[in-house]
């Protein structure tokens, strides 16, 4: 038979079948074909498209006199907002199922929506070292223009798509964490459209209070329109050291020594269970032992969590030298290990991997260089039934507690949801005013706990555990990341946050009435 009348055929035959068992079955119980057939064609699409056109954007220069034109129009909307009464509260227009929140900003239907189409990196200050960029340029836009001409943040969080106003608004953190911070701790200044729409600038000595008070504001102070970040230069390998640990007490000294070690300019730990670990360190370098260089972004490359855990299965350390942009997105291509997450209801399968053999050879080879699909296609095609088992039947949580308590904080975590592995990632707390810093007066260092997939615990309820582990972060002075689901009712969640700067800002700019409390965006008490 003719292959392309044999594929034809398989095509009609895949339709009918699609027809018969009805699109609802196919994106639940069989999700894997519809993401391969078309999520990650689609994916590459999108990628390609972005990339090219930040790339002759940036080549042209037109960038910067776009953005004075964007930030007029974005002042414009709001001042027909007030002019219209201001009857409801602002938000900005873009659609929730562009983020990588896996929440559903049901929000967005009530308020006013306020276009903010800014994707573009404005400037690279080589004198300063800083880089100036609108809210919605990504990671892998950043790094792919920064790395090419020899910089890079000092923070670069994990995923490509996530922006720079989500972890600007949000929080965002990486290896490099426990020498510069969080993602907000190497920006250097803020511009924002506010209540009244006026333009402000804000750093550390210029409206210094709202500076502070950005972070973590989740887009109710005002309109992010651009911010000036840190960048360092880029080395071109990254001198990996691999280090297998056994025993909780062990995993925890280690852990705890090498994120005090400034020496160590990555430190991160991936925990495969309650007593076996592998503790990372890494350092930048422009030299390389060529019979150690292994270039894990390529496509074909097994899953990064996965390549480390061959280590602890050998229990042996090892070095290895890897491409600075390949280390910086290790996790990307398996969305750290989400892609091969099921869920399971009882003993009957709900609905199969996304993408179950996704770290098989065959599989990487041939079309592994689609891989991942776009988490926001993910969302938007995801529907009510699966939103619903997710939330019920997967974690997907990022705790921020001191170092000091990463020992019952794992134990926590192995007794309320039993999920691994567990991300670890250093970072310092620095001692500054705003929603989230240590309980004293100094620096301190914190560990971000990651659980990302399906609880192993007996009679998993969501609500319940997660509030379990909420009120351990509290009793710690501890924090939660904001962009996954929030149980806690308003005092618990403003005991967790310090709102004394948020809240007299809110009132000093009009901000009541403009924008809706950071509360009622995130937590699910206010939502539902």
């Amino acid at each position: 038979m003719d292959p392309l009348l044999y594929l034809g055929v398989l095509v009609i035959l895949f339709l009918l079948w699609i027809k018969v068992k009805g699109i609802d079955y196919v994106i639940i119980h069989q999700r894997w074909i519809f993401v391969c057939l078309f999520l990650l064609p689609l994916s590459v699409i999108f990628d390609v498209y972005y990339y090219v056109r930040a790339w002759i954007i940036f080549k042209v220069c037109s960038a910067p006199k776009l953005h004075d034109q964007r930030v007029r129009d974005i002042q414009r909307q709001v001042c027909e907002w007030q002019k219209e009464g201001g009857k409801t509260r602002m938000c900005t227009g873009r659609p929730g199922w562009l983020t990588v929140s896996l929440r559903v900003g049901k929000y967005k239907k009530t308020h006013k929506n306020i276009m903010i189409n800014m994707m573009d990196i404005l400037e690279v200050d080589t004198k300063r070292q800083v880089v100036r960029v609108e809210p919605l340029a990504s990671m892998g836009q950043v790094t792919a223009l920064l790395n090419s001409i020899g910089w890079t943040l000092p923070v670069l969080p994990e995923l490509d798509d996530l922006t720079v106003g989500g972890l600007v608004m949000g929080t965002g953190i990486e290896s490099s964490s426990h020498i510069y911070g969080l993602f907000q701790h190497i920006c250097v200044a803020y511009e924002l459209v506010l209540a009244d729409g006026s333009l402000v600038r804000c750093t550390e000595k210029e409206n210094s209070e709202l500076f502070y008070s950005v972070p973590w504001s989740c887009g109710t102070l005002g309109f992010l329109v651009a911010a000036e970040i840190r960048i360092i230069p880029a080395r071109k390998w990254v001198k990996l050291r691999y280090k297998a640990v056994h025993g909780l007490d062990a995993i925890c000294k280690t852990f705890a020594e090498e994120s005090a070690n400034k020496d160590n300019q990555f430190v991160e730990g991936l925990q495969y269970s309650l007593n076996e670990a592998v503790i990372m360190t890494g350092t930048m370098t422009d030299n390389a032992e060529p019979d150690k260089i292994n270039r894990i972004g390529h496509y074909y490359k097994p899953w990064f969590f996965k390549h480390v855990e061959k280590f602890l299965k050998e229990d042996s350390g090892a070095v290895e030298y890897i491409p600075l942009r390949h280390y910086y997105h290790r996790h990307t291509r398996s969305i750290f290990w989400e892609l091969q997450c099921s869920l399971t209801l009882s003993l009957v399968p709900v609905f199969q991997d996304i993408i179950p053999f996704g770290n098989n050879m065959l599989f990487r080879y041939l079309f592994g260089w689609m891989v991942p699909p776009k988490i926001s296609l993910l969302k938007l095609t995801q529907g009510e039934t699966i939103r619903r088992l997710y939330e019920q039947h997967h974690v997907v949580q990022d705790m921020l507690v001191p170092m000091k308590h990463i020992k019952t904080a794992i134990t926590r975590f192995h007794q309320d949801i039993h999920v691994y592995p567990l991300w670890l990632c250093p970072f310092i707390l620095p001692n500054q005013p705003g929603m989230v810093h240590p309980k004293g007066d100094e620096d301190e260092l914190y560990v971000d706990i990651g659980a990302y997939g399906e609880p192993k615990v007996k009679h998993f309820e969501a609500q319940a555990s997660t509030r379990q582990l909420e009120k351990f972060v509290r009793d710690v002075h501890g924090f939660q990341m904001l962009y996954a689901d929030v149980y806690m009712e308003r005092q618990e969640f403003w005991e967790m946050f310090d709102g004394t700067l948020y809240h007299k800002l809110r009132k000093e700019l009009g901000c009541k009435e403009a924008f809706p409390e950071v509360y009622d965006k995130i937590c699910k008490a206010a939502r539902h």
